[in-house]
């Protein structure tokens, strides 16, 4: 062992031992430097290692410590295995039946597909809704509602810039949130009867999208972690006539994986290669909990082969439904589509949150709003950890709100998700996120919401109900 490998392990020690317990700040680099004998940087190297293993983390001019999760950690799942063949898709009833669960104000929402409208800046959006209407010239309505609002056009691609990305305003379409922009995408390159790439598990919404437009599914294998399976891509695009790709290389809902910015590269030159065309939908892009925002598969794109879709209504206004897509080369096709359909989203709604972007802080939002995030996170994991049965794997994502749960192979999600609802708590049940409802032992839990008593009482609640199972 190095010597900072060696005072890594001597502090795991300490805080499994319980000498430092959960929420304790571990010694300062001061303090750890004259009992250990040993210079800041091993000390730095050492720290660094116990964050990695989850075990300790920093806060902004605090120093470090323990995890609450520390002592009793779940293990992560593995890869998922879906099958190799095409398949229809047929998962809307059951998505409706859970959908529905949500719609009590009194049921703890688990299975919530938002955060908490509590962590959204809503007051100041009405503000900017007010100011935006008021010096908002006659004309813009109509203007607005074809090419959409310039100012939040040039606030969005601002953004993009960034992000390193360089974007022509004229790639960009105003959309109805971002699920308009996904189905206009997918509308725009194909068929019925087409076979679309999808991850597995897949967001619910990307297989009721394919069942209404009565194309296939080609489900790829997810690792919690390191994101789709690019080996098996390769085999299917080798062999299949795949006309559409529908993946989230960041922060991928349900289980929260993000592609390293290597495996976004391969992904990127694979697509190219076979010249499928990616839609990219990104929607939790702004929920990162690091300082670096994971780099979208968009600032790859060369050859406008990728569609990349993103939305406000999980980083600042779920309500108001203001989603964008660049469309790369199919850029004036989905406009057109557009145009044939929907129109244009809310005016004053575009209006508001240009306004807000500009001059109302948004920056400052999300960080307040990714440590809230990220210590509601933590929260759910120690809980599930004193709750679940040991069993029980979960992944840890670096950002959003879900976390995805796999079961004792005995366990029913969908028999869960009834006992659950019974006694006022809501999941979201493996089966909605499968094309052949699988999953059948795992869930997705939403810790979105500010973490109190209910909270912690509910996933007792499942605790003793996994239990009986």
């Amino acid at each position: 062992m190095k010597r900072y490998e060696q005072l890594a392990e001597q502090i795991a020690e300490l805080i499994r031992s319980g000498v430092l317990a959960p929420g304790e700040r571990v010694p300062s680099v001061r303090q750890a430097r004259r009992s250990y004998g040993v210079s800041p940087s091993t000390i730095f190297q050492a720290y660094y290692l116990l964050e990695d293993r989850g075990l300790i983390q920093a806060r902004a001019r605090s120093g470090y410590f323990v995890r609450e999760l520390a002592r009793q950690p779940l293990a992560e799942p593995g890869s998922s295995a879906p099958t190799a063949t095409s398949t229809e898709v047929d998962v809307s009833e059951l998505v409706f039946s859970v959908l529905g669960s949500l719609k009590d104000p009194a049921t703890v929402p688990f299975g919530s597909a938002f955060p908490s409208p509590e962590l959204f800046p809503l007051p100041r959006l009405a503000r900017s809704m007010a100011h935006a209407l008021r010096d908002m010239p006659g004309h813009a309505v109509i203007a607005d509602m074809t090419a959409g609002n310039p100012d939040l056009r040039r606030q969005i691609g601002l953004r993009y810039r960034v992000a390193g990305v360089s974007l022509a305003l004229e790639e960009l379409v105003i959309t109805n949130g971002a699920m308009e922009a996904l189905n206009l995408c997918l509308q725009t390159v194909t068929q019925p009867g087409d076979l679309v790439a999808i991850e597995s598990p897949a967001f619910y919404a990307t297989l009721q999208v394919l069942e209404r437009l009565k194309l296939k599914a080609v489900e790829i294998p997810v690792h919690p972690r390191e994101g789709i399976d690019l080996g098996v891509l390769a085999e299917r695009l080798a062999n299949l006539p795949i006309k559409a790709c529908w993946f989230m290389s960041s922060l991928q809902n349900p289980m929260g994986a993000t592609l390293g910015e290597a495996q976004k590269a391969e992904l990127y030159a694979l697509l190219k290669r076979h010249q499928v065309p990616l839609i990219e939908d990104d929607v939790y892009a702004e929920l990162h909990y690091g300082a670096q925002p994971p780099r979208p598969l968009k600032s790859f794109d060369d050859a406008g082969l990728v569609m990349h879709c993103g939305s406000f209504s999980k980083s600042l206004a779920p309500g108001y439904r203001v989603g964008w897509v660049a469309g790369g080369r199919y850029a004036e096709q989905i406009a057109r589509l557009k145009l044939m359909t929907t129109i244009s989203p809310s005016v004053p709604a575009q209006a508001a949150i240009a306004d807000y972007l500009q001059h109302g802080g948004y920056d400052r939002h999300l960080r307040k709003l990714r440590i809230a995030l990220e210590t509601q996170q933590a929260a759910m994991l120690a809980s599930a950890a004193r709750h679940f049965p040991a069993e029980t794997r979960v992944s840890r994502p670096a950002g959003g709100y879900f976390l995805w749960f796999e079961f004792p192979e005995r366990v029913d999600s969908l028999q869960l998700f009834q006992l659950a609802l019974a006694q006022g708590i809501s999941l979201a049940p493996g089966p909605i996120f499968s094309a052949t409802r699988g999953f059948r032992h795992c869930a997705r839990l939403n810790h979105g919401h500010p973490w109190d008593a209910q909270s912690e009482q509910a996933m007792a609640a499942l605790g003793r109900i996994l239990a009986t199972l």
